[in-house]
């Protein structure tokens, strides 16, 4: 180590995980004390990493003493849990020493007065902003413009509607918006979020604490939808979007417009939609090669979906996963029609709750599948079963077996809840 030049100890000691480590590691000797001064480029705090007993204070003082030793950093990260509260001025001070070098910040810190990142950060050079447990009031863009930033990460944040566009707004080379537990101030009893970027790539939105989104987004690629109850969601684009995820949500009206298009993957989960009629909002995306529905259970007869409307309208798919519904007699993803499923080498199939079908219907779809080399059962154990519930597990497991004998290409696995 004592030949290698101190640039080379500075970019090793950058990628140490935790502050404390780095800050022991510069006591070594003059010339690792030289690299963590002059070559270090990323510190990452994080309370976890410290003696529970440390004051808020002592904190503070082993953070402002670390950072202002370093020149250049380009990478921040500074977590402290909630019992800690800082004060302002500190935290102000590494944002405003740092602020000209920085390209990542990660921030989560309770300060009192809140600190607004915005203003210290903004029109710097800054290309990832991760804020956590903050408060975003009265954004300006003339002033807070942020023509850098490509990435933007809002947890447990508390923003007005109109701050949030207006953030968005400022950011003209953003390609990725990850929106989390957002709670979103709005001064109508029917809460709408509109964003408009022409450059994003990227959506993840959980928890958002509104009624509608309207997304105007000409480039967006992923759409990633969690935990929302939505009255409206409208996406305005291009038909640019690929990747389509929708888990625990619940909508009155989702329109996507000509988005789907070029979809690659669509991964569906726990759904619930009035209209239009989801399987219609895909059915055009001849190029998917992902196809999941897991929980979606479908209120209009006409729009039960079948293996062979799956065969036909996705020509392409390699990667399946069903869950076996079963409701009012009609059973979804049905074995209907007779066309392959020629491309699927991996198909994932489960139940919540077991039935003497399931077993059947699985050997129907691995029939379908000629190219199959992946098999993988989802089921849900309860702890107390009945007798025939038991009875009915034994039978799927020898009919398992049977099964693999006669597909011996097939890997199966098992994954059971």
């Amino acid at each position: 180590m004592e030949h290698l030049p101190v640039e080379v100890i500075g970019n090793i000691l950058s990628h140490i995980s935790a502050a404390r480590d780095v800050m022991v590691a510069s006591a070594v000797c003059r010339k690792w004390r030289t690299a963590c001064r002059k070559h270090l480029y990323s510190l990452s705090f994080n309370s976890d990493d410290f003696p529970r007993d440390m004051t808020t204070r002592q904190l503070e003082i082993v953070i402002t003493q670390t950072i202002f030793q370093t020149m250049g950093l380009q990478c921040l990260s500074i977590h402290i849990d909630s019992t800690h509260e800082f004060s302002a001025a500190p935290v102000i001070a590494w944002l405003m020493y740092t602020r000209e070098t920085l390209r990542t910040l990660s921030y989560n810190v309770r300060t009192n007065p809140n600190v607004n990142i915005l203003e210290k950060c903004g029109r710097q050079k800054l290309e990832v902003l991760d804020l956590d447990h903050n408060t975003i009031t009265g954004v300006e863009p003339s002033y807070q413009r942020f023509s850098c930033l490509k990435s933007l990460s809002l947890r447990h944040v508390s923003i007005s509607a109109l701050d949030l566009s207006l953030l968005v707004a400022a950011c003209p080379k953003i390609e990725s918006l990850a929106l989390d537990f957002l709670e979103v101030v709005t001064s109508d009893s029917q809460s709408t979020m509109e964003l408009t970027s022409h450059t994003l790539k990227s959506l993840f939105a959980k928890s958002v604490g509104v009624d509608k989104i309207i997304l105007d987004a000409d480039n967006l690629e992923v759409l990633n939808l969690n935990a929302l109850n939505l009255d409206l969601f409208e996406l305005i684009g291009k038909g640019t979007l690929k990747h389509l995820k929708i888990d625990d949500v619940s909508v009155t009206h989702m329109d996507i417009g000509e988005s789907t298009d070029h979809l690659e993957v669509v991964d569906v989960s726990n759904f619930t939609i009035v209209r239009p009629k989801l399987y219609s909002m895909i059915s055009r995306a001849s190029n998917l090669r992902m196809l999941r529905f897991w929980g979606v259970v479908f209120d209009d007869e006409d729009e039960i979906v079948d293996s062979e409307t799956i065969a036909v309208s996705f020509p392409l798919l390699r990667h399946l996963s069903l869950s076996y519904e079963l409701r009012d007699g009609l059973l979804h993803y049905s074995l209907q029609g007779s066309s392959p499923l020629e491309n699927v080498s991996v198909l994932e199939l489960g139940w919540t709750v077991i039935s003497e079908h399931f077993g059947p219907w699985v050997f129907g779809m691995i029939e379908r599948c000629p190219n199959l080399k992946n098999l993988v059962i989802h089921g849900v154990l309860s702890e107390a079963k009945t007798r025939e519930e038991r009875q009915m597990l034994a039978s799927f497991t020898s009919f398992i077996v049977c099964l693999m004998r006669k597909y011996v290409h097939v890997d199966v696995q098992f994954e059971y809840e």
